[in-house]
C-alpha cells in the first residue's frame, strides 16, 4: 500500500476530515488530497510527525515501514507494567560533512536507541565535523526541530541539499553562519534574503561511530 492510500485509508477509518489533517499541518485541504492520490508522494520530514499524530498512527506506518497503525499504543499505562524504553527510529540516507549533498531521503533501515531522544538518523559523508568526533560513515541521531541553539550542530538543508554543521546565529546583522569541525573548510556565511533557503531539520543530540 502507498503512502498517500495509508493516509487516505486511516483518515477514513477514524472519520477525520481532510480540513482537520490540513489544519494541523498548516497546510491546504487541496495539498491532503494530493498526498492522498499519490499526486505528492514526498512528505516533507517536518509534516510526518504531526500527520501521524492527528492520524493516531506513528510515522513508520505512514511511511511504509511498519504494517501496524495502531503501534502507537503504549502500555505504560497499565498498573504494575514498566514499559522498556528501547526503541527504533529509521535511518533515513546520507548527510554531508562537507560540501551539502541532495536531500533525497532514501529509508536504509531502523537504528536501535535506548535513552536517545530522537525522531530518524542519518548516515554521515565527508570529513568536515571530525573535531567533533563525528566520522566518514557515522550515524548520527536528529531530533527534529526548526530551531536550535546558538553553537549546537543541526542537520540542515540548504536550497534542497543536506548538511551537517554548527550554527551561529548574529541577530545584528542578520546573520547566520554554518561551521564545520575541520580548519580545512571555510564556514558558509548566509544573510538577508539568504536565510529564505535556510531550513534546519533538528538537532543532532548522539552519534554512533564506525571507529571501534
Amino acid at each position: 500500500m502507498k503512502t498517500g492510500e495509508r493516509i487516505k485509508n486511516r483518515r477514513k477509518e477514524l472519520s477525520i476530515t481532510a480540513d482537520t489533517v490540513a489544519k494541523s499541518l498548516n497546510i491546504s485541504r487541496a495539498t491532503i488530497f494530493r498526498y492522498e492520490r499519490g499526486e505528492s508522494d514526498k512528505i516533507p520530514l517536518e509534516f510526518l510527525k504531526p500527520l501521524a499524530k492527528v492520524l493516531h498512527t506513528t510515522p513508520e506506518y505512514i511511511m511504509g515501514w511498519n504494517d501496524n497503525p495502531d503501534d502507537f499504543k503504549n502500555i505504560s499505562n497499565i498498573n504494575d507494567i514498566i514499559p522498556i524504553q528501547k526503541h527504533k527510529i529509521p535511518l533515513l540516507g546520507e548527510i554531508a560533512c562537507g560540501e551539502p549533498i541532495f536531500a533525497e531521503e532514501s529509508f536504509e533501515g531502523y537504528m536501535s536507541c535506548d535513552n536517545i531522544k530522537a525522531d530518524f538518523a542519518l548516515r554521515c559523508k565527508g570529513d568536515s565535523m571530525i573535531n567533533a568526533r563525528i566520522f566518514d560513515g557515522d550515524i548520527v541521531f536528529i531530533q527534529r526541530q526548526s530551531i536550535v541553539n546558538n553553537g549546537e550542530i543541526a542537520a540542515i538543508i540548504i536550497d534542497d541539499e543536506a548538511t551537517l554543521k554548527r550554527v551561529y546565529y548574529n541577530k545584528n546583522n542578520n546573520t547566520v553562519m554554518l561551521c564545520p569541525e575541520n580548519n580545512k573548510y571555510q564556514p558558509f556565511m548566509y544573510k538577508n534574503e539568504e536565510l529564505d533557503n535556510i531550513r534546519i531539520l533538528g538537532k543532532a543530540v548522539a552519534f554512533q561511530s564506525v571507529i571501534k
